[in-house]
């Protein structure tokens, strides 16, 4: 204080303006400012969503309050131990990349010299999911899903995941506006905008009969609503995909015959589908270059031409391979015929 008052400093001032300033210090604040100059800014509205979630869940009742420089890599240890602990490993791994992604955010802001994730090895140990649905699952899939407890509007948004291996996130997220010439079966067409995809890249899905069938059954039930699967929680937007994967769950939970055991022994979820998609195309002998294209994966970004590649290349070669998947789906789910048996004295 001496020293203050003699390099003509009011302490008082010093002292009340080092208070005002410490809010911004907090991880709150911190938190709050990657949220808006960064997760908002260049993530998916559902990323960005997802790391709101996390932090309001897992990490900001612990250290929001906190001055973000005092923490170390013990606490940020802690914090993830905590979850991994709890048997909740993928989440631990999910809130492990975010609290990295915070700091280095306060680096390139200037607010911070070091990162205290910084090469911190993931905690959490993840499965990687291999589930595929067999002959049998997709038969019983497919008959079921629309039916109690999962209603027909969320079994038509999971049966239009197995036929054309869209992601969970865009099924949901479906607008009208996003189909082509769904009078015209040769050139009916699902364009998802790159804003919704996870590459932000513009991804054409052409349909074959089955899926067109279903996507305007899913018309005539969502109403005037703008998109193809409206919540009926009264918000005027559409479904998410927590939805689809609540609606696997309960579809599981009531399953009664053959395949319940092995269907709970490890439910299938929408990215299941998805999965399940490519693995039949894989067996068709679909090339892989042609299945990275139906499932909009990027296969090289050196050139310009990936870059920037034209929406409808290979769209004959993709409705080949959805037309194909469909007949195999219709085949499996195509009643079983009725066997009339002649006995003796000519009675059936």
């Amino acid at each position: 204080m001496a020293t203050q008052v003699a390099d003509g400093t009011n302490p008082i001032e010093a002292r009340n303006a080092e208070r005002n300033a410490a809010p911004t210090r907090t991880f709150q604040a911190l938190a709050d400012r990657y949220l808006k100059e960064h997760a908002e800014r260049h993530k998916r509205p559902r990323s960005a969503e997802e790391d709101r979630r996390n932090l309001a869940v897992h990490i900001l009742p612990k250290w929001g309050k906190r001055d973000f420089r005092a923490i170390r890599r013990a606490d940020v240890i802690e914090v993830i131990e905590s979850i991994v602990s709890a048997g909740k490993h993928a989440a631990g791994n999910r809130v492990h990349s975010l609290i990295s992604k915070i700091f280095s955010f306060a680096i390139d802001a200037g607010l911070l010299e070091a990162n205290p994730a910084a090469r911190l090895r993931k905690r959490g140990v993840e499965k990687v999911r291999r589930r595929v649905l067999d002959d049998v699952e997709i038969r019983t899939f497919w008959r079921g899903v629309v039916l109690p407890p999962v209603s027909r509007q969320v079994g038509l948004a999971l049966r239009l995941a197995l036929a054309t291996a869209a992601r969970a996130s865009e099924i949901a997220g479906t607008r009208k506006a996003e189909f082509q010439d769904l009078d015209n079966p040769e050139r009916a067409a699902w364009l998802i905008p790159g804003v919704r995809a996870k590459n932000k890249r513009d991804h054409l899905i052409p349909l074959a009969p089955l899926a067109l069938e279903m996507v305007k059954s899913a018309i005539e039930m969502s109403g005037d609503s703008d998109f193809l699967f409206p919540t009926r929680l009264g918000r005027g937007g559409p479904i998410d995909r927590h939805t689809l994967t609540v609606a696997m769950v309960r579809f599981a939970k009531n399953l009664k015959g053959p395949t319940t055991k092995t269907w709970q022994q490890e439910i299938p979820t929408p990215h299941d589908l998805r999965r399940t998609c490519n693995s039949r195309l894989a067996r068709m002998g679909i090339p892989k270059e042609i299945r990275d294209r139906v499932l909009n994966h990027i296969t090289s970004l050196r050139d310009p031409e990936s870059k920037h590649y034209n929406t409808h290349e290979y769209e004959s070669e993709k409705r080949d391979a959805f037309s194909r998947w469909a007949a195999e789906i219709e085949a499996l789910i195509k009643p079983a015929p009725v066997v009339r048996i002649r006995v003796k004295g000519g009675r059936q």
